[in-house]
């Protein structure tokens, strides 16, 4: 697995915080995605996940998570859609192949390699999907992951 320091570009988003099952982000997706067409607006990238706990540490009506997608316009917040912009930051990145549920697998990997290679890392997970679990094979789903860092 290929881990490379990078940076993501400032950007502006559109998201929904939530509480529960990892079951319901094709569900917030899908309203994201509905906000931004109806409102007319350019998608400028891929959806992405944040993940501030995990199963392994809470139950799953616990998880706390947000789903987003990058866009490109003038949007206000509506319901549970919430808008903002992300800040330039410095990552940790790997690209992981296969389903989501190996996506932990590669998470751990990418924070021993932080703490091995004398990075601080400042934030929750960032995941990216790359493809469309509609129309690529489970295992064969493309996922970007990636910790904002400092380097010590």
């Amino acid at each position: 697995m290929e881990i490379k320091e990078k940076k993501m570009e400032k950007r502006q988003v559109a998201y929904i915080n939530y509480k529960g099952s990892y079951e319901e982000v094709p569900v917030l997706m899908g309203e994201i995605v509905g906000f931004l067409m109806a409102k007319g607006l350019q998608m400028m990238g891929p959806p992405f996940g944040v993940y501030y706990n995990s199963p392994e540490e809470v139950p799953v009506e616990k998880l706390q998570y947000e789903v987003g997608m990058p866009f490109a316009g003038d949007a206000k917040e509506e319901g549970r859609v919430k808008i903002k912009t992300e800040p330039e930051k410095l990552v940790l990145s790997t690209v992981y192949e296969g389903p989501y549920s190996g996506c932990g697998m590669a998470i751990g990997a990418l924070a021993e390699y932080a703490y091995k290679n004398g990075y601080e890392i400042i934030g929750p997970p960032v995941e990216t999907y790359i493809s469309d679990p509609n129309e690529t094979p489970e295992n064969e789903l493309i996922t970007e992951m990636c910790f904002p860092i400092l380097k010590k």
